[in-house]
């Protein structure tokens, strides 16, 4: 079993539909903005998210200078630096990250890069 299935996610656009899908397969709560609007400002994702408890996984830096100055870090972010790394490359960090840390996501800026997570409260 992998994770926390009350982890709900709200996946940003440059992530990819492997992520999307594993999530999914994986039995956790999943809304895509590839999906809803895949033009979305960075705000009204955090916005989306929030009301319903979604930490979002995103690509975008911009995410967490966002979220820290509009207070809007809630349901947490989960930062993707994974530039060139493919769909499978990608799942298999997810899968990793929810295995050992799924406990500890919500409501964190999280940043994975070179193989390391970084949570920051």
């Amino acid at each position: 079993m992998t994770g926390n299935r009350d982890l709900r996610f709200f996946v940003d656009s440059g992530v990819g539909r492997g992520v999307e899908n594993w999530l999914r397969d994986n039995g956790y709560d999943v809304a895509c903005v590839q999906d809803i609007n895949p033009h979305l400002l960075d705000k009204e994702i955090l916005r989306m998210a929030i009301p319903e408890g979604r930490m979002v996984i995103t690509t975008d830096k911009d995410f967490g200078e966002l979220a820290c100055n509009l207070g809007l870090l809630r349901a947490g972010i989960l930062l993707l630096r994974l530039e060139g790394e493919s769909s499978l490359e990608k799942v298999h960090i997810i899968e990793s990250i929810l295995t050992r840390y799924a406990d500890r996501l919500s409501g964190r800026f999280c940043v994975v890069q070179k193989g390391t997570l970084r949570i920051r409260n």
